[in-house]
């Protein structure tokens, strides 16, 4: 549309009211110059009804003006269609033929969709690079960088573009901040590809190179690990690096963190520790229970912790009872920073040196943690199960929030047994519930601890005296109080994704 370059386009997104059928803005993409072919970064995130019918519109503009008014820029072009076309389609890709100008070819539209995971991580980065290609004649090179996330399809989106540095072939980006979830959905594993490009005034931006790396490697910050090639065919050359990464998840004190802590009732988190815990300590004759947390920053230095007490007693970690855990927790949420990534190795590390201490029979350890369902060290936590299975040790692990939990599912060995480094765990000593389905439909938070409580402690008796009956245990007759005492430390999962 424009005379002397190519067009500036811009998608505008609007939803249809169910009841007033009335067309209302909901968002729009970035501007970008030059180009018939916009790849655009910003996403709209939309909720997902099944039984509804959501009717969707993409109007397509040419930016003229700085005007926020869209009536003030050229049509482009638009299409209707229904969030359920889109989520529907095979690889929930649409693609569909632009309309509305008569007697002229507007192009084409494509969507593509993925449904979010819960990780609510942020991550910030800061990179750089050098002795890139020299691309411009005048000068040297005007580089940025492209993010793409991979698709289970085998495709990229593209998630993040970072903004030109002008002539220079060893560029340092500014620091910037994207959510996990649009980097990688969360999983730190799937492949991050990543494009290096001269930047021109006309939009045909010259390719320098490319790389993949994860999040997972990402997250490893600056170290030889995060230090590229750039690779452009099957030539290779240029460094890229990684010079800082930080990242960190959700505020608590946010009604949208798993850990808020609302006047009116127990979060997820609390209700999980409560339901089981007020079961578990019965069987427990002191009722003193060391309780950790692992994923933060703590102070007063702000040094990262996997494995911290509660209770900020590192001689004595312990709490009287369930309420006192509860109260260690809630107190833990006001004093330490939440962080990543979330590492269940260290902590269940920490309760097997406390079992190896004690295989007489004397003593039984569980061990409950409270997850989301993300986690960062899965090699390392398989290692650190199939090690505890030959302890007097059970593992609980109950998931909250609305994530998938197949690494959870993954190390309840009911149906495949754990194995690390070709070892298989002596017993089944994990069980893993997802508390969603305990809880019931007309909000009764009693009734939705009690039947998590009957399903999560299940097992737990077959598998003490699974380990008794394998070391020839026999039960002992009782003993005063004092030496009877049976420990149940509580391994409570204090990050919020």
């Amino acid at each position: 549309m424009d005379t002397f370059s190519k067009s500036d386009p811009v998608v505008v997104l609007y939803v249809q009211g169910i009841g007033t059928k009335e067309w209302r803005e909901f968002g729009r993409t970035e501007v970008i110059d030059n180009t018939l072919n916009p790849d655009f970064v910003r996403k709209f995130v939309l909720d997902f009804f099944f039984e509804e019918k959501q009717n969707l519109r993409f109007d397509v503009y040419n930016v003229d003006t700085r005007s926020s008014n869209i009536s003030k820029h050229d049509f482009l072009g638009q299409m209707f269609c229904t969030l359920g076309e889109i989520i529907g389609s095979t690889g929930s890709r649409l693609e569909r033929t632009l309309s509305g100008i008569p007697g002229k070819k507007c192009g084409n539209i494509i969507f593509t969709a993925e449904e979010l995971s819960n990780c609510r991580d942020i991550a910030t980065m800061q990179l750089c690079a050098n002795k890139l290609d020299k691309k411009d004649f005048f000068g040297k090179s005007d580089p940025f960088l492209v993010f793409y996330r991979s698709n289970e399809d085998g495709t990229f989106t593209i998630c993040h573009k970072t903004e030109v540095i002008k002539n220079t072939l060893n560029p340092v980006w500014q620091p910037f901040t994207i959510p996990v979830r649009a980097l990688c959905n969360g999983d730190y594993d799937r492949t991050v590809k990543v494009d290096v490009y001269d930047w021109d005034r006309n939009g045909s931006h010259d390719f320098i190179g490319e790389f993949t790396t994860s999040y997972r490697e990402f997250s490893r910050g600056q170290s030889q690990f995060n230090v590229y090639e750039v690779k452009k065919e099957k030539r290779t050359g240029n460094t890229y690096s990684l010079q800082h990464l930080s990242m960190y998840p959700s505020n608590p004190s946010q009604p949208t963190s798993l850990h808020y802590m609302s006047p009116y009732q127990m979060n997820a988190y609390a209700m999980a520790l409560k339901a089981v815990g007020e079961i578990i300590q019965d069987y427990d004759s002191d009722k003193m229970f060391p309780a950790y947390g692992f994923g933060a920053k703590l102070p007063p230095d702000g040094k990262i912790s996997h494995v911290f007490p509660l209770n900020s007693n590192s001689e004595n970690p312990n709490c009287v009872g369930i309420e006192g855990v509860l109260e260690a927790y809630f107190q833990s949420l006001r004093t330490v920073q939440l962080y990543g990534p979330t590492n269940f190795a260290p902590v269940i590390n920490q309760v097997a040196r406390c079992a190896e201490d004690v295989t007489d029979g004397s003593q039984y350890f569980v061990l409950l943690m409270i997850t989301d369902g993300v986690i960062s060290d899965m090699v390392q936590t398989k290692e650190a199960v199939v090690n505890a299975a030959a302890l007097p040790m059970s593992i609980i692990i109950v998931g909250v929030g609305p994530a998938e939990f197949d690494a959870m599912e993954e190390l309840d060995g009911d149906e495949v047994r754990v194995s690390s480094k070709g070892r298989i765990a002596e017993r089944d000593i994990v069980q893993f519930v997802p508390f969603r389905d305990y809880i019931d439909r007309q909000g009764n938070q009693v009734l939705s601890m009690a039947r998590l409580a009957k399903d999560v402690l299940a097992e737990i008796p077959e598998q003490l005296l699974g380990f008794m009956k394998t070391r020839d245990i026999e039960p002992q007759p009782a003993l005063p109080t004092s030496s009877t005492t049976t420990t149940a430390p509580l391994g409570l999962n204090n990050l919020c994704i």
